[in-house]
């Protein structure tokens, strides 16, 4: 097959203009366009390799064109690519079988769709039909997706672009001990976020709400990591109020920060979990899995056109085999070690890091102001010069400062720690400036 010749940024950048919805934005002030992907990296159109630290939000935990996944797509493209839920095919029936050997405890009957909204969608139907209630609480500097529901979810004011959010929804102040929107300081607060919710159920809803919606670890937010008392706290007032826990495991599912499900590390079980990227290997995925109980609500003519396709269940058969074979949890949380400690090494060093937080192979770098830029500012100038020297990362939080760190999970240990050195060299750079 003849090989395309790429066009380059500037073109592709017309044609966005050209052609696509203006939403539709891009990362750094001179990007590259990126033609293939081997492994930790990609390559733009002028041969530059780029270590990927942000793995597709998530999306590429076995890196970019894994061979397993890709041999298991051929394959399956090659015999049957698409039907729909109507008929009876075996690899999506195989996927749900699978995926319910590595949720949490209890939680064994999916649904599958193709992205993590229409997941979260499904996640606020189910509970609407099993409790016959219709409100929702939800964390502010959440993200729960870019449909009409999914933004009015979110509490991040960059994501949450429609002007007009659905009603009966309410977003309660987030366990976010470094900024606590109570003033208080852990160790000495008397939890003040979880009571906030109790109190919010008495006045702002009808006191039956259906479910709350919650990232474990807000990644949007800028990678905020509750304390250990939170989530046992929360599930008590939720369960007083008969308040369904739905977790959205977008981001944090399958092994991200060190266990298979980030709920996990508090020791609590959801009543609906939400997943979708790493299951894919990079083909569109979501879902929603609940207990055999809460699935019973759900019985009337429900279809996806293309969630559980024959190529991208194949695609996640293919994952979690890895994820099993390699124990993908242990593995983050061994290259979570090395990336905390160089990070927090950093935070020790340069003034301008006024923060760092994260588990397992998910963290984020907080910057503060710095040679008369905001922290917004600064941000994206340390985003840039990363990219040219060869290294990709994220950018989240309300104010758009955080540096974000979520490697492949296959990265080796001594990659990740020549990157590390890479991003210190430019922190000693700005720090002179």
């Amino acid at each position: 097959m003849k090989t395309r010749v790429p066009i380059g940024p500037q073109a592709l950048i017309d044609k966005k203009k050209r052609y696509l919805i203006p939403c539709v934005y891009h990362f750094y002030k001179n990007p590259p366009q990126m033609v293939r992907g081997e492994g930790v990296y990609l390559i733009d159109s002028e041969g530059k390799r780029y270590l990927d630290l942000y793995s597709g939000v998530s999306v590429n935990a076995l890196g970019h064109c894994h061979p397993e996944i890709t041999a298991a797509i051929i394959e399956q493209a090659g015999t049957l690519q698409h039907t729909t839920t109507i008929y009876l095919t075996e690899p999506i029936v195989n996927l749900a079988e699978a995926l319910a050997e590595v949720l949490p405890a209890g939680i064994s009957r999916s649904f599958f769709c193709a992205s993590g909204s229409e997941a979260n969608e499904g996640a606020a139907l189910l509970a609407t039909l099993h409790t016959g209630r219709s409100e929702f609480l939800a964390l502010q500097q959440g993200l729960h997706g870019r449909t009409k529901l999914g933004m009015s979810l979110t509490g991040l004011s960059f994501w949450r672009t429609d002007p007009n959010p659905v009603g009966g929804i309410s977003l309660v102040p987030p366990p976010t001990c470094k900024r606590c929107p109570f003033g208080q300081t852990y160790g000495a607060c008397k939890f003040e976020c979880v009571d906030a919710v109790e109190k919010t159920i008495q006045s702002s809803t009808s006191g039956k709400p259906a479910a709350m919606f919650v990232e474990p670890i807000q990644g949007n937010g800028g990678i905020q990591v509750p304390p250990p008392e939170y989530f046992p706290r929360l599930r008590g007032v939720l369960d007083k109020y008969g308040v369904l826990l739905i977790a959205d495991e977008v981001q944090t599912g399958f092994g991200r920060t060190g266990k298979a499900f980030a709920l996990e590390h508090w020791g609590i079980t959801p009543d609906i979990v939400t997943g979708g990227k790493a299951l894919g290997g990079g083909t569109p995925i979501g879902f929603f899995a609940t207990t055999d109980k809460i699935a019973a609500s759900y019985t009337r003519p429900g279809a996806s056109t293309f969630g559980g396709n024959p190529v991208t269940a194949a695609a996640a058969l293919a994952f979690l085999c890895v994820f099993k074979r390699e124990n993908l949890p242990a593995r983050a949380a061994e290259i979570g070690e090395l990336l905390g400690a160089n990070l927090r090494n950093f935070q020790r060093k340069f003034s301008f890091i006024s923060d760092v937080r994260g588990k397992g192979a998910m963290y984020g770098m907080e910057l503060g102001a710095h040679a008369g830029k905001t922290p917004a500012e600064f941000a994206d100038g340390l985003l840039e010069a990363l990219k040219d020297a060869g290294v990709l990362v994220g950018k989240t939080g309300p104010e758009r400062n955080v540096l974000t760190f979520m490697p492949p999970l296959i990265i080796a240990p001594a990659i990740l720690a020549a990157a590390m050195q890479v991003l210190e060299k430019l922190l000693e750079k700005l720090q002179a400036c």
